[in-house]
């Protein structure tokens, strides 16, 4: 398979996904907001919220049985670095009232100002990370 053709099978199923979504429930697909209703939100609302993210976790499940490997690959830094990426991406969807999939995705195909600006705050942010974490600490290299 050629490298380029996962990626943008999996762009066209976010792509998919996200109008579905918002077809059938009228709700943009912003993946954090998703996965923390299914923690603090109502009742009603955690059946399309459940499967919107077993589905996330179901692709990589199922491209390993299809070709045996899930094409993620395995993590290149410890445990205690993914926990630290974690709770930033948390805090930093948490400040940006929602994350790349939300603003870069859904809010950049509505043409959304404040999805533009959140958007290139995530990559500027992005790629000083990579850079700080590859080149100054040696982390990932």
């Amino acid at each position: 398979m050629h490298p380029y053709l996962g990626a943008l099978c999996g762009g066209v199923l976010i792509g998919l996904a996200a109008v579905l979504l918002m077809a059938a429930l009228g709700r943009i697909a912003g993946v954090s907001g998703i996965a923390s209703g299914l923690v603090v939100g109502g009742a009603s609302d955690r059946t399309w919220r459940l499967a919107f993210v077993l589905g996330l976790l179901a692709g990589p499940l199922l491209l390993w049985w299809l070709r045996g490997d899930s094409g993620i690959g395995a993590p290149q830094v410890g445990l205690p670095w993914m926990a630290l990426a974690g709770l930033l991406v948390g805090i930093g969807t948490r400040l940006g009232g929602g994350c790349t999939s939300g603003h870069g995705v859904c809010g950049i195909a509505r043409l959304s100002p404040r999805s533009l600006l959140a958007t290139a705050v995530f990559m500027a942010f992005g790629i000083a990370t990579v850079f700080v974490l590859r080149h100054l600490l040696g982390v990932g290299a």
